[in-house]
């Protein structure tokens, strides 16, 4: 087994290097209540919940009705 070779660990500043951007980083202030400041902070947790939440119910319900109309 040979010798490895260095891995190259420099970013290349040539003529077609691609160009670096800057990074921007936008930030809104506002002035919101406190539910609406929860739902701004929480929502992409509470989102995917509530949906999830409507379907479930959705399901039973039509589950509930389909028996009631059975039995």
């Amino acid at each position: 087994m040979g010798k490895q070779k260095k891995k190259r660990n420099k970013t290349y500043h040539g003529a077609d290097a691609s160009v670096t951007r800057p990074v921007v980083t936008k930030i809104s202030a506002a002035n919101r209540n406190k539910p609406q400041q929860w739902w701004f902070e929480k929502k992409r947790i509470a989102k995917p919940a509530l949906i999830a939440t409507g379907v479930v119910t959705a399901v039973v319900w039509l589950i509930f009705e389909l028996i009631r109309l059975i039995v």
